[in-house]
């Protein structure tokens, strides 16, 4: 890019330079020049009255113009010639300072490039940093800051999420292992025994495919959509509401719902995924004899999913945190079978559909979840989809 740089620059100039003298060149040749003879008397000229011979005038008038166009053409070839040679040594310099202010524009890009060749996971904390007026380079630099503090922000999520997931993992493997260790070791065992001790290995694997599934689910809604087809969100929940009426009937929870007619458009399969989560989470998070409400509207022209429980006391800063994966207020607390990745998974869902979520404590405890779809895009008119040419 330098040497583009300088050949552009001295390019430019020459072709300015040689422009500028052909114009100059052309002004002068074109320029018309008038010869004055001077008459002068007696013994100057050989004549009585002062008047030469015509012959004699002619000649002299003849060898006058004659000198004066050898004098042009020479004086024309003398510019002709100073000013190329003035051309080519201006040029030579014109490359010199080309090559030397391309050097000095192109000095903060090495310098980014250096730096960004320099950071790799390990510090990718590190910053460009750049100082000096706003300008291009400058917007740039700080582009660039952007994406390395987004970057920066994804991988310590990644470590987080991998940290997380690999101890959440541990535990039921370990125990496994206890109880594999257990069947071998114990020669007195019968077979009641053998068939507890296999029912809780069967619970175990339940329990770590049910993670694994919500695992694959939270890396495809983060993924993002391939296609969006119109979702009928308040069908989705009445039906997911009823599918947990039994469930809530045995946790000792009253399932209420009030369901307006609210559509979006998306993944039915992922949005059926966030109410079922939604709900699952507001059922096993709860108290005896709690409560749980369920609505869907059309506000501001955009659907809306509420879903709102009782339960233990949340204190407000504790709220965001409760969408990071395997993140529970207590992890004592709750059903069979939640590891800390529903509201996770609401949340990568609702950012997939361009959605977005509200959560507050309740006033007497339990959550307050609100998720606000997109309006649904109109669907195309008869005309408008069969029109053609004419």
């Amino acid at each position: 890019m330098r040497t583009r740089l300088t050949l552009l620059y001295s390019g430019l100039f020459i072709v300015s330079g040689a422009t500028l003298l052909t114009i100059t060149y052309l002004l002068i040749f074109h320029s018309r020049r008038t010869l004055v003879f001077r008459n002068f008397s007696g013994s100057e000229t050989g004549s009585a009255n002062g008047t030469p011979p015509a012959d004699i005038l002619d000649d002299m008038t003849r060898r006058a113009t004659d000198f004066a166009r050898q004098e042009r053409a020479a004086q024309l070839h003398e510019l002709l010639t100073y000013s190329g040679l003035a051309l080519a040594i201006v040029s030579v310099l014109a490359l010199a300072l080309g090559w030397l202010m391309a050097g000095r524009i192109l000095r903060p890009v090495r310098t980014m490039t250096t730096t960004i060749q320099r950071i790799s996971a390990h510090n990718v904390h590190d910053r460009l940093a750049a100082t000096g007026p706003r300008d291009e380079l400058r917007d740039l630099s700080d582009t660039v800051d952007g994406l390395l503090q987004r970057l920066d922000t994804a991988l310590a999520a990644h470590k987080r999420f991998v940290a997380n997931a690999a101890h959440e993992l541990r535990t039921p493997l370990t125990v496994e292992h206890a109880l594999i260790e257990e069947i071998l070791t114990d020669r007195t065992a019968t077979l009641p025994h053998y068939r507890s001790l296999f029912e809780r290995l069967l619970e175990l694997r339940k329990q770590q495919a049910a993670m694994l599934e919500s695992l694959l689910t939270l890396a495809g809604s983060e993924r993002g959509l391939d296609r969006r087809d119109e979702v009928a969100l308040s069908a989705i929940t009445e039906r997911t509401v009823a599918a947990y009426r039994a469930t809530a009937r045995l946790a000792g929870v009253r399932l209420e719902q009030r369901i307006d007619a609210a559509s979006t458009t998306g993944d039915p399969a992922l949005i059926e995924r966030l109410v079922a989560n939604l709900i699952d989470n507001a059922v096993a998070y709860n108290v005896d004899d709690g409560e749980v409400e369920v609505h869907t509207e059309v506000r501001d022209g955009r659907p809306v999913l509420t879903v709102a429980n009782t339960g233990e006391i949340i204190e407000p800063e504790k709220v965001d945190a409760l969408f990071e994966p395997f993140q529970r207020l207590d992890r004592t607390t709750g059903r069979a079978g939640h590891h800390g990745l529903g509201l996770s998974i609401v949340r990568a869902i609702a950012t997939a559909h361009d959605a977005t979520i509200e959560a507050s404590p309740g006033p007497a405890g339990g959550l307050r979840i609100e998720v606000r779809f997109p309006a649904p895009s109109p669907a195309p008119s008869a005309a408008a989809t069969f029109a053609g040419p004419g």
